[in-house]
């Protein structure tokens, strides 16, 4: 069992930066990928990014690449998610998942957070 508690989240103007956390509790953290999911209002939720298990690889989506950047701490059961250059199109509930399973390149979460809300004003 993972249970996974997301931090950081707020208001920013435009092109202002926030750092997400998400603390794990349960000692199997460091064996589960790590990834970070969004929703915005009226619409699905969608992947954003996500880390290995080891930290040595990351993904991004291409909405956010080049401006986000996850990394992980297995000593402190923490991932983070930097978010720079942020505009109003990123606003969204953020919510951090653990998974091992990748379906057709898509992580399955097997656990989820319970999210934090980022707004950016224009």
């Amino acid at each position: 069992q993972v249970q996974l508690v997301e931090s950081g989240g707020g208001l920013v103007q435009a092109g202002g930066s926030l750092r997400l956390s998400c603390a794990a509790s349960g000692r199997t953290f460091s064996s589960y990928n790590m990834g970070w999911f969004r929703q915005a209002p009226g619409k699905e939720r969608e992947f954003v990014a996500a880390i290995s298990w080891s930290g040595g690889n990351t993904y991004y989506a291409d909405s956010v690449k080049g401006r986000f950047t996850s990394s992980r701490d297995n000593g402190k059961n923490t991932v983070y998610l930097q978010m720079n250059s942020l505009k109003p199109e990123d606003t969204a509930v953020y919510y951090c998942a653990a998974y091992r399973t990748v379906v057709a390149g898509t992580p399955i979460p097997a656990y989820w957070g319970q999210g934090t809300r980022v707004t950016v004003s224009s």
